[in-house]
């Protein structure tokens, strides 16, 4: 596992013996005995067969369900992205949807402002009043991916966010969230679920996750390599 971990410095993330199944404790296990963690900001990547557990993973970590047994350790806030943005976004505009993120108890102005940065942030500057069923559907995940943001997240779970999009759209997606996580002041951190090989040139670090375990930490290159001649068996 890649670990940049010092004695005295907690991960950013630990996942530790986490498992979960569907219909309660004797139904059909999603998770068995998960551990993983997560020492730096950067863009990771996990890959894996449909039922293998990632999905569960990411509700698990931001809370949406609570484990059967194991524990989550965690110094970041997190917010969780479909991979279909239509399943988030909720009203008419760009600046509305934005201000659901935003809490209510700040000045009108600072909510504004912020609204206007985190627009900023991903490419859709200016777009306040833009009705959002006139956006494609790069624009929208943009958009969710704003929402995050504005919610002070700093733990992105980004569920294929590129699955349903057009070849421009992916790579607009992508470059802007390894910006985030690159950025010199306050970066992010990002776990990204793939079924594109060719995603993995751009992380931190990527893993394979079978049977509802995640495996070690390797270079997103060296799984691209192993993975290829696999990629219709293993993803």
């Amino acid at each position: 596992m890649i670990s940049g971990n010092k004695k005295n410095k907690l991960p950013l993330l630990e996942v530790r013996n986490l498992s979960f199944s569907w219909g309660g404790k004797t139904g059909l296990p999603a998770l068995k005995s998960c551990s993983f963690s997560i020492t730096k900001p950067g863009l990771w990547m996990i890959v894996g067969r449909n039922g293998s557990g990632k999905s569960t993973l990411f509700r698990l970590i931001s809370g949406m369900l609570e484990p059967h047994t194991g524990e989550i350790f965690s110094r970041l806030k997190p917010a969780l992205m479909f991979q279909n943005p239509d399943h988030q976004l909720l009203l008419p505009t760009c600046a509305s949807d934005l201000l659901l993120s935003i809490p209510t108890s700040l000045p009108n102005e600072t909510r504004q402002r912020r609204i206007q940065i985190v627009l900023e942030q991903v490419g859709l500057m200016g777009m306040e009043s833009r009705p959002i069923h006139t956006l494609s559907g790069g624009q929208k995940q943009r958009l969710a991916l704003a929402g995050a943001l504005a919610s002070d997240a700093n733990l992105l779970l980004l569920d294929e966010p590129t699955a349903l999009l057009d070849p421009q759209s992916q790579i607009k997606v992508l470059d802007i969230v390894k910006s985030l996580c690159n950025r010199k002041n306050n970066p992010i951190t990002a776990i990204w679920i793939t079924h594109r090989l060719q995603e993995l040139e751009h992380c931190e670090g990527a893993a394979i996750m079978e049977k509802g375990q995640v495996g070690a930490w390797h270079s997103g290159l060296l799984l691209k390599k192993f993975l290829k001649p696999l990629a219709g068996r293993v993803v």
